[in-house]
């Protein structure tokens, strides 16, 4: 739960610190800008409000790792809510409109989250999951697009370093492997999920798991 809100506040922060001209930057997601990643962080936060009132007393059918999937090709932007994002983005005009819709309903899910029972039973996606579990999947979805935003700008601050060592474990438990500890947190993260290459000598340090990334989650 603690872990939920460090990352969300941090990455929520880098945003608002952001100025106007950064939102028309590229991101860390093919073929969106900056400002069209933070649109879509609102509506991740939509999300987290819609799932945290949405109970269930059914069986729990996934935890914080099987919760995501692993897709064959990484997203097109052809999907129609992905394409929908840009659209939506332009809409807000002024970036200051963005920080303010990521703000107001940014905040909602933190406290919502703060409020919630660990061991309530929630549904979403068709999966059912313990709000423990569901905010853990969380840190990983978070430090993963906090990545994203300052893929492109060097002033930007980083995740924090407990966020990214808790996001690696994630992924590792994933994968069903450790990354090389000659890897930094990020970078495990960021050649774990594609999205940077690994040097030849990354390669060989991957042994037998270079074949099995990335890893795209879905």
């Amino acid at each position: 739960m603690d872990l939920f809100s460090h990352s969300w506040t941090a990455l929520r922060t880098a945003v608002a610190e952001l100025p106007d001209e950064d939102f028309e930057q590229p991101s860390g997601c093919t073929g969106w800008l900056v400002r069209d990643l933070v649109c879509h962080l609102v509506i991740d936060a939509q999300d987290v409000l819609i799932t945290l009132v949405t109970p269930t007393e059914t069986e729990p059918t996934t935890d914080a790792v099987t919760y995501w999937g692993l897709l064959d090709e990484p997203p097109t932007g052809e999907d129609p809510l992905d394409a929908l994002i840009p659209r939506l983005a332009a809409a807000y005009g002024e970036p200051r409109w963005l920080k303010f819709h990521l703000d107001d309903v940014g905040s909602a899910a933190g406290r919502a989250a703060e409020l919630a029972d660990p061991t309530l039973r929630v549904s979403t996606q068709d999966k059912v999951l313990t709000v423990g579990d569901y905010l853990s999947a969380y840190v990983l979805e978070w430090t993963l697009h906090h990545l994203d935003l300052i893929a492109h700008l060097t002033s930007a601050a980083e995740p924090p370093t407990e966020t990214l060592v808790a996001a690696r474990t994630s992924l590792e438990k994933i994968a069903g492997t450790p990354f090389p500890a000659s890897f930094s947190d990020k970078d495990a993260l960021l050649i774990g999920t594609g999205r940077r290459t690994p040097t030849d000598a990354e390669k060989a340090a991957l042994g037998d798991l270079a074949a099995n990334l990335p890893l795209i989650l879905g």
